[in-house]
């Protein structure tokens, strides 16, 4: 025989963790069909081990036999014995009693007649009612599991099941939730004193207006930081002893689960196969209750005891036999009491339905998690996703608080920060560290997903620089960087906690912004009151407007430097807000035409003036009321001549002008009415001729003429005498005036890609010579005397090998050995 356990199994699908998708009233259902299945194999057994029915011969005949009833004749004989008669006459015409037949028939014969009349009296319903109450039960069962088996089905419950049994017992899971209590208490903690130190400001305003506002601001900051939504790595403040519980396997577990939870909702979200397919067998199992009730109801009293039966007269001599059910009380019983399982039954798939169409399954808030959690980030699902969330719901609703730990953007970038920890340990990121241009100790981060806590552990970084991080959040634990000063934000949008921003304000002396929208510029910047330098590359105005959208740059009150690279067509209004303190301003404007300096006219301190690529055919005007102006950059520009440079004479600082990169054909003379230059730089340009009023500009200690088309220098360029740097390279001189060999200071001299012919001996004058580049020239020989510049060596000579070996060995010795 079958046993039950093994419909059992059938009936769970062979799955014990199916059971979360089984509301209370599937398992009581289950029950139920254990129930009758008990009952249908309680019948079949008795029909398999005992008797059916026993049959005994009716010593009553008649033409028509249905005439004849056993319980009739029974009372007929009831009857005959209370009046004490024999072998009266027969109760009715049709009905008479047979005398002089055999009355003891042979045990073969009673068992054929009792195989007989089973198969042809008893009526079918109290012949197969076990079978039927099996079949029923199984299919109830069948109905119950099929969405477990169906092919289109079975897949996603069984990667949700899976899924959701992970995330439960996920260590990552307690520990979000942990750590969002304690969040959660610390959240009310704020609130209390926020409202205990309202009431004290409140009462202290009067005297000490000041210091109201103060509290509040800082109160209602904390308030901000306790936010989950607003503060995702808030365990960075202080860490929590659970992070010690989640090594690299499991964050490296928790993590796959992330994207498997990602995957699997893009996929059941498309449908709603698993709901039609829970209402359709919902639907089956209505309808076979329905159709059970009826026609057990209507069948059951079919169910008799007693039973007539008809045989043919030849085989035994008589043709009508009385016949006892044996089974017919119980099975009477058994049925009713089936059918009330059955009712039942009904009732709660009727219950489904109502549940099913009632409330709106294809869609799921996770409000209540994101109110008792503060985790306010949780998507809310729709479609088969929802649905079985319900499911879930109704066997334990902490499976969805859990599982919605894992639909958290939030989590998922904490998870992320612990095991970028894991991977970037403070050792490796030690590795990392450089010197930058300025001699600062810099660690440079590249494309990591995020900011490893493990920075903070490296007190000797003096600069930060992070390029192509997402999720950036700067935590309370950036104060242990005491040497910070100085900040890079490469396509690197960062958020900063209350406490790392008031460190920053403190300690920020650089910060070097690039973004690729305004709407990235932190607005946290505006407030870095001690911030020396800013530099900002990235689209600082509207398309359509054209005009310059940074925010006030007031609060920026020890700015310096700032530094623009962008595509401007005027100068930002808000650099007139540093205009007091200003020092130095560089613009890179990309190639896009600068049109409006009047900003620059507010500019009284400025000190160095940088303007790159901005389009310029003529210099600013603006510029000539920098009286304070040392330094003058006009580098790839469209200059074609400087005529207005006498105005710069009103700029009586300027020592260093910087015209390189442009289309200068001409210099006027007036050039030499700036007294106090001293550095010009008008390389790159389209020169042919210098004006010998240039050379009065006597303070000039670098010059650089190179990359130009100057066939003849003038002889007035003796006149430099604290001449130090001097470059005509890449020009097309064919002969040195002799007075340059009279800059006595010159310490370099370039002189290559031009076409001289010979040197002046006179270059051994130059006594402070250490560099002298001549490659590229039509020189057959170098002057003996070049060996009588001490300082000049072999190394900072550069010339081809052929003329350094026709010098005479002992210049080439001296030259060599005082390399040694």
């Amino acid at each position: 025989m079958i046993p039950v356990t093994e419909f059992r199994n059938f009936a769970s699908g062979q799955h014990p963790e199916f059971r979360v998708l089984k509301p209370w009233w599937d398992v009581f259902s289950e029950y139920l069909c254990v129930a009758m299945l008990m009952i249908g194999v309680f019948g079949c057994t008795l029909q398999l081990t005992q008797e059916k029915i026993s049959c005994l011969p009716s010593h009553f005949s008649s033409p028509t036999p249905e005439a004849i009833d056993c319980s009739h004749i029974r009372s007929h004989r009831e009857n005959e014995t209370w009046e004490h008669h024999t072998f009266v006459k027969p109760i009715s015409p049709i009905i008479q009693e047979v005398f002089g037949r055999k009355n003891d028939l042979d045990i073969h014969q009673y068992i054929f007649v009792n195989h007989y009349c089973y198969e042809r009296a008893v009526h079918w319903y109290g012949k197969y009612f076990p079978y039927l109450v099996v079949i029923h039960t199984v299919v109830f069962m069948v109905a119950s599991s099929f969405w477990f088996k169906f092919p289109g089905t079975s897949s996603k419950i069984e990667l949700f099941v899976s899924i959701l049994g992970k995330c439960f017992d996920s260590p990552w899971t307690t520990r979000a939730l942990s750590e969002v209590s304690e969040e959660r208490g610390e959240e009310k903690m704020v609130i209390w004193r926020k409202t205990t130190m309202s009431k004290s400001t409140a009462s202290a305003f009067a005297t000490s207006p000041e210091g109201g506002p103060g509290v509040e601001e800082e109160t209602v900051g904390l308030l901000r930081q306790s936010s989950v939504k607003s503060n995702p790595d808030k365990k960075n403040l202080e860490p929590q002893p659970a992070a010690s519980l989640l090594d690299k396997k499991e964050g490296e577990q928790a993590k796959a689960l992330f994207e498997k939870v990602k995957k699997f909702r893009t996929h059941v979200e498309e449908s709603d196969l698993l709901y039609l397919m829970y209402v359709l067998q919902t639907s089956l199992k209505v309808f076979q209750f329905v159709l059970i009730t009826c026609y057990s109801v209507a069948l059951v009293p079919n169910i008799e005891i007693v039973v007539r039966c008809f045989v043919p007269p030849e085989l035994t001599g008589f043709d009508i036999y009385c016949c006892n059910h044996n089974k017919a009380h119980l099975f009477s019983k058994l049925c009713y009491c089936y059918i009330c399982f059955v009712g039942v039954y009904g009732l709660l798939c009727i219950y489904t339905l109502y549940w099913l169409f009632h409330r709106p399954l294809k869609e799921y808030s996770f409000e209540h998690v994101r109110l008792e959690t503060g985790i306010n980030d949780i998507p809310d699902v729709k479609n088969d996703f929802a649905f079985l969330l319900h499911l879930s719901n109704q066997y334990d609703a902490l499976y969805s608080k859990r599982f919605a730990v894992f639909l958290s953007e939030v989590s998922e970038s904490c998870l992320k920060q612990v095991n970028l920890n894991h991977e970037w340990t403070a050792k490796k990121l030690r590795s990392k560290l450089t010197r930058n241009a300025d001699n600062r100790q810099e660690l440079h981060l590249f494309m990591l997903p995020g900011l490893p806590d493990t920075v903070f552990e490296i007190p000797e970084v003096e600069s930060l620089k992070l390029e192509l991080l997402t999720n950036v959040t700067i935590s309370s634990s950036v104060v242990q960087l005491a040497s910070l000063q100085e900040l890079s934000l490469i396509h690197c949008p960062a958020k900063l906690q209350l406490a790392a921003l008031s460190h920053f304000r403190e300690k920020l002396k650089v910060l070097r912004l690039a973004f690729q929208g305004l709407e990235q510029v932190p607005m946290w910047m505006y407030t870095l009151q001690n911030l020396e330098e800013l530099h900002l590359s990235g689209p600082l105005a509207q398309e359509l407007s054209r005009s310059a959208t940074l925010d006030s740059l007031r609060e920026l009150k020890e700015l310096r430097v700032l530094t623009l690279r962008s595509r401007l067509t005027k100068i930002p209004p808000s650099v007139g807000d540093v205009a007091v303190h200003l020092q130095r301003l560089c613009i890179y404007n990309e190639g896009l035409k600068l049109q409006a300096f009047s900003v620059l006219k507010k500019l009284s301190n400025l000190a160095s003036l940088e303007l790159t690529g901005c389009q310029l055919e003529r210099i600013p005007s603006a510029v000539f009321s920098l009286s304070g102006l040392q330094e003058l950059d006009l580098r790839e520009n469209k200059l074609t001549t400087v005529e207005e440079i006498l105005s710069l004479q009103h700029c009586r600082r300027l020592v260093i002008l910087r015209l390189w990169h442009n289309s200068i054909s001409y210099i006027p003379e007036h050039i030499s009415k700036l007294k106090s230059l001293e550095t010009l730089d008008i390389s790159w340009n389209k020169l042919w001729k210098l004006p010998s009023r240039l050379f009065y500009c006597t303070k000039l200690r670098h010059l650089d003429l190179s990359h130009n088309q100057l066939a003849s220098l003038p002889s007035e360029v003796g006149i430099l005498q604290s001449l130090q740097f001097f470059s005509a390279a890449f020009n097309c001189l064919e002969q040195l005036p002799e007075e340059l060999f009279s800059c006595k200071r010159l310490k370099t001299l370039a002189l290559g890609n031009n076409c001289l012919l010979s040197l002046s001996p006179k270059v051994g004058n130059l006594a402070q010579l250490v560099r002298l580049e001549l490659k590229g020239n039509r020189l057959e020989s170098l002057p003996p005397e070049i060996g009588d510049c001490p300082l000049l060596k072999t190394s900072g000579l550069v010339v081809e090998d052929s003329l350094l070996d026709l010098l005479p060995s002992d210049v080439q010795s001296r030259m060599k050995d005082t390399v040694h």
